[in-house]
């Protein structure tokens, strides 16, 4: 298997399901994932199995965010610690904000989905007392390209799900996949579905891409670079970029620990 074909998006633990010169069975938790992607699978049932490499475990992420334009100068940078809690009916994100370097928070943020409900995106600012609600998974992440729906993943669990045939086999870093268009539950102002690509073979999420009402891309990420962590490998960089603008944000995954 090819390296750059590693760079697997699965979810905000960004976790890579094997080893890099093996196939791909095992995943997050050391359970496999579900043998279901043949040629009848369903969309639903490939989301099923994107939905299983996640995390089984609580996890804290850091990093960073770093926005650049396309000469690759930085114009900012901010450091993030993140965990990640999943329940059978309860999925909850907390994450802290600091400038790049500094350890007094900017903002902090609670995320928390039950099952069957949108996520509810709770944020408090430096120097501000009160929590404020964030009404759109579209708002963006400080100045960053990155959305609070890139940091979910809440679109695998959407039920409206179907394959685009026109798309089929379409390839990501020299993988074959399958491309499902799943549309939100609750409808999102300024969004009508999110394009996925998931690699044919083992189910990994390669790429996703936000689309608009009026069916022209929004925002895509996808991963570039993958590294070991504690024995497993991850996709240590994410790119984000917004259709339309002169910059990109890179996410950077720099520790983990299971918790």
């Amino acid at each position: 298997m090819k390296k750059a074909a590693l760079a697997c998006l699965l979810a905000t633990g960004f976790l890579l399901p094997a080893e890099p010169d093996t196939p791909v069975e095992v995943v997050a938790g050391g359970a496999k994932a579900p043998p279901a992607l043949g040629l009848e699978s369903t969309a639903d049932e490939v989301l099923r199995v994107c939905r299983a490499m996640l995390p089984v475990r609580p996890v804290e992420l850091k990093g960073s965010l770093i926005r650049r334009n396309r000469k690759g100068i930085v114009s900012s940078e901010h450091d993030y610690r993140l965990v990640m809690r999943r329940g059978a009916e309860l999925s909850l994100l907390t994450i802290r904000l600091m400038r790049h370097g500094e350890t007094n928070e900017v903002a902090s943020v609670t995320i928390s989905r039950k099952e069957g409900s949108s996520p509810v995106i709770r944020l408090t600012s430096a120097g501000s007392a009160e929590e404020e609600i964030v009404g759109s998974p579209l708002a963006r992440v400080l100045d960053t390209d990155v959305t609070w729906l890139d940091l979910t993943f809440d679109f695998l669990w959407w039920k409206q799900a179907a394959y685009e045939e026109s798309r089929e086999g379409e390839s990501i870093h020299g993988q074959k996949c399958s491309v499902i268009l799943v549309k939100p539950d609750v409808p999102v102002d300024g969004l009508s579905a999110v394009r996925l690509w998931v690699d044919k073979k083992t189910g990994c999420l390669m790429q996703a891409e936000q689309v608009g009402t009026d069916g022209k891309p929004l925002r895509r990420l996808w991963g570039t670079r993958v590294k070991k962590f504690d024995g497993k490998w991850m996709a240590s960089v994410i790119e984000v970029e917004t259709e339309g603008v002169r910059h990109r944000t890179k996410i950077t995954v720099d520790g983990v620990t299971e918790l």
